[in-house]
């Protein structure tokens, strides 16, 4: 696994990125509405657009991408004592399946964390597969009791 190298990713890698999204779609949710040809195109467009608030970082093996995480920043409301303030969250966490199990994706969540740190996040969360809680928890994720969610739009209110 030390022939891999965990970075940034670059705008020339956001091809293979949106590929690796692709399948993890199909992977985990049948085959995709959009074809491939069709959203590689717009997912590139959509990467340069949001580079400010989503970071997102590969896994590179022999100049092939083989595994991506991102980090979307969101600003927070500014508090007197800490005016600048953001809070992070962890997304499409994807190894290619023959590389897996090889600390790969801890490697990725290592480097988003690390740029949390260097950002000062104020937190970080994830919203994780079954598969990955281990992978995350090893890496100091925790439940909390006080983060909740809703889906807007599904099912009904009383």
């Amino acid at each position: 696994m030390s022939d891999v190298v965990v970075r940034p990713a670059r705008p020339e890698d956001l091809d293979s990125v949106a590929e690796l999204r692709w399948r993890w779609t199909r992977e985990n949710h049948g085959e995709p509405d959009l074809p491939l040809d069709e959203f590689v195109p717009r997912f590139v467009d959509w990467g340069k657009r949001n580079d400010a608030s989503h970071h997102c970082f590969v896994a590179v093996l022999d100049e092939s991408v083989i595994g991506m995480a991102w980090l979307a920043v969101t600003r927070r409301v500014p508090q007197p004592h800490a005016f600048e303030r953001a809070s992070g969250d962890v997304q499409c966490v994807y190894v290619l399946p023959e590389r897996r199990d090889d600390g790969l994706g801890g490697r990725l969540i290592e480097a988003v964390l690390e740029l949390a740190r260097e950002l000062a996040l104020e937190r970080v969360s994830v919203h994780s597969s079954d598969r990955a809680v281990s992978a995350y928890s090893r890496h100091g994720f925790a439940v909390s009791p006080r983060l909740l969610q809703t889906e807007p739009g599904v099912g009904s209110r009383p």
